[in-house]
Order: C-alpha cells, then structure tokens, then sequence
C-alpha cells in the first residue's frame, strides 16, 4: 500500500492570478520500500528494453485560469488523456534528455541541468505550452532525483536516464493554444556502458534529398516530439542498409547538419593551411539543436585543444582550430579523396561522445581511419574525442571538481 507525506504548505490557498510553478508545495505519495520491485544489475537484459522504470513518476498539471499546481510525486503509472487532447493531434510536445550520475566518490550529479531547462523553455514557446520558472523546475527535478537515485543508483561510475516532457493536454479540437497542459518526469534504467570499452564506431547513412528533417524557420533548434516522428522512416532505413542512423543533410547543397538526434563533428585537415580542423554545423540558421554536450565539447576544444592550450593539458595531440560554419557532404567527400580525413564523431546525452567509422552516401563510402586496438579489435581513430570523452566522464562522475557538474543531496524523503 502506498504511503502518503503531503509538505504542508501544500495547503496554502491560491493568491489571485495563475499561480507560477512552486517546487516547496510538493505533494509525495510514495510506495514503501518493501514493495518496490528489485534493482536490475547494470547489465540485466531488461534494461535493453529502454522501458524500465524508477518507483514513481513526478506530475505538475497546469491551467490557463489557475497555472501550476502542485507538484505530485506518485507511484509510477500510466497517464490518462482525453481523446481530444491537443498533444494527440497537434504534437503540442516538448521533452528534455538527461542523466543523472552516481559518481566514483559516491556522490549524485547532473550535468549541466540549468541548460536543459532554458532549453525546455524554448521548445515550450515553439509549440505554445506554458512557460516556467527554470530555477523551480530544476528543484522540482533533483527533488525527484535525490528521493528515487539512492535505491536506484546505487553504483558508482553508472548512469540513470531521466525524462522531463510537457504535453498538451487540453480537451478541445482546433488549432489554438492549449489551455491545460501536463509536465511529467520519470527514470528510465538503461544499459552500463564502459569507458573502457573500445567503440566499433557508427555507420551513417547520409539522408535522401526528398526527406528533411529541418529547415530556417522551422523548429530544428526545438526539442520537441515533431522533430524526431517524422524521422523514423529514414532511421528504419540507415538500419536496412546496414548503419546505425542517419547523417542527415539539408538543401540543394546537401549541408551536413545532425547525425540521427545527435550532434556531427568532424576532424580534418585545411586544404590550403593544412592546418588541423574541429568542425561542426553552426546555430545560425536554427537548423540543428544546441546540443548541451555539443556546447561542452566546443568548450573543452578551445579551452584545451587549440594553439593557446597548455601543452601539458595537449599533451600528445596536436593543437586544433575550432570551427562553427556550414559544410557540405560534398566537401567531406573531396577530404576523403584526398586523404585529409582524421576522425568524426557524435555528442548527445543518449549517445555520449561515439566516434563514426563510416558514411555512406550514395554508392559511395567516407571511411574514417581505423586502427588496431591492443586486443586485436579494429576501431576508429578517436584520438581527439577519446581526450574529449574522457574530459567529460572526468566531470560528471566527480574525479575532478567543476561548475558543469550539479551536486544533488540525497534524502530519503
């Protein structure tokens, strides 16, 4: 049976006007320990579904009239909609992808959450679902965290997958701005990878000209469910054609812009400079999303990879020049050809930081230099992006100390 511990300023009468989001009045009806069901290990196949979840599930209902309720933390369970709600037929939908991490010192982080619900704001006033405060959002989320990550997190160097997503959940049909809409929040178990483990690489298949994922002026920049539905058709055929996403491309120039829902970067040589290039599609057109590991790794590029980089930070790599522009497939094609190819690979929460062995594109293949692992294992050349991942996993598990990682303190209730 479910045990209930309600905050006691969840009581207090509304002041007049809507009311805006409040994390101090969360309501928690929790489900005892006892009764919850058993962790899976960091490999149990049931985590390959991507469908194993935390205990409970964080809603927050909100009206045009009243504004937002109070928080309610419950058992995990399935949502009720009308069949006329606006999310079913408007894709009125906004989501962020997140992770929380059990560090190597025990304690529980996020990375860089305050980004993730600036993002979430933006998306939200794409497709007219209600804005928030960002600080109480963020509240509401490692509340959430610090009372389901003790049970469920409990290994260090792993990872808990976390869902925030907005829905339009009015009842009317018609194409008008919902007047109610539901936040919700869950966790999800995923598989453990390892650091350790070297990565065979991803295949890409560069998208047909007919199919578009985004365009200036449409909502690429948005994290929202529009973006990625209508994707799937050419996501079921990179996997027939033997690769793991698509490279998707854009215009009668065939731009390179985002790899499946993660960020593309590539590694080559200037033709006429011949100096080293870390390159990737710019923001201006608001064609790709702002990736928050993409803004980390342009980050920990200048600050640590380029001329003005701390040869003891370099090491033994080569000082890069990062670049934000526009860049066609045709042009990595002729970097292929002319064997100024080093490396590429893809950033997003989900995917981390995964180097690309090959593009196809057309009858034609963009190979990535490969090299031989000590193990005997073929991999692609990821010199620069193992640094750059391994920077990352640096932070978010605690083995240095910086501002990208948010501490979470952990309660049982």
């Amino acid at each position: 049976m479910a045990t209930e511990v309600k905050n006691s300023q969840s009581t207090i009468l509304r002041t007049a006007g809507p009311r805006g989001l409040d994390a101090s009045v969360m309501i928690k009806n929790l489900v005892p320990e006892s009764e919850q069901q058993r962790v899976p290990g960091p490999q149990d196949p049931v985590r390959l579904s991507q469908n194993a979840t935390t205990a409970h599930i964080l809603t927050i209902r909100w009206t045009a009239d009243s504004g937002w309720e109070a928080p309610q933390i419950s058992p995990y369970s399935k949502i009720a909609l009308e069949p006329t709600a606006s999310v079913l037929h408007y894709a009125t939908e906004s989501f962020e992808g997140m992770k929380a991490y059990r560090g190597y010192d025990g304690k529980l982080r996020l990375f860089r959450p305050r980004l993730n619900c600036e993002r979430m704001r933006i998306s939200n006033d794409r497709v007219c679902l209600p804005d928030f405060d960002s600080v109480e959002l963020l509240s509401v989320i490692t509340t959430f965290l610090a009372l389901e990550c003790p049970r469920w997190l409990p290994d260090p160097g792993s990872n808990l997958y976390v869902r925030p997503t907005m829905i339009g959940s009015g009842s009317a049909l018609g194409i008008q701005r919902p007047r109610e809409a539901l936040f919700f929040l869950f966790a999800a178990l995923f598989p453990q990878s390892s650091s350790a483990k070297v990565s065979p690489g991803i295949k890409l298949l560069a998208s047909d000209p007919e199919q578009i994922r985004a365009w200036p002026g449409g909502f690429g920049y948005a994290k929202v469910g529009a973006n990625y539905g209508p994707a799937m058709t050419a996501q079921a055929q990179a996997r027939e054609a033997g690769c793991s996403q698509t490279l998707w491309l854009f215009g009668e120039d065939k731009l390179v812009t985002e790899a499946g829902a993660s960020n593309f970067f590539v590694i080559w040589r200037a033709k006429t400079s011949n100096e080293i290039e870390l390159v990737t599609s710019s923001l201006d057109t608001k064609v790709i999303l702002d990736g928050i590991t993409r803004r980390s790794v342009l980050a920990l590029a200048r600050e640590r990879l380029t001329a003005s980089a701390d040869p003891d930070v370099l090491g033994d790599l080569k000082p890069l020049k990062v670049v934000e522009r526009a860049f066609t497939v045709a042009e990595m094609l002729d970097v292929s050809v002319e064997g100024r190819l080093i490396e590429a690979f893809v950033s997003g929460t989900a995917m981390f930081i995964s180097p690309v062995a090959m593009i196809r594109h057309k009858q034609q293949d963009i190979e990535f230099p490969m090299q031989v692992t000590e193990t005997g294992l073929e991999a692609p050349v990821s010199h620069y992006s193992s640094r750059l991942k391994g920077w990352l996993e640096d932070i978010i598990y605690g083995k240095v100390d910086h501002p990208w990682a948010y501490v979470i303190e952990e309660k049982v209730s």
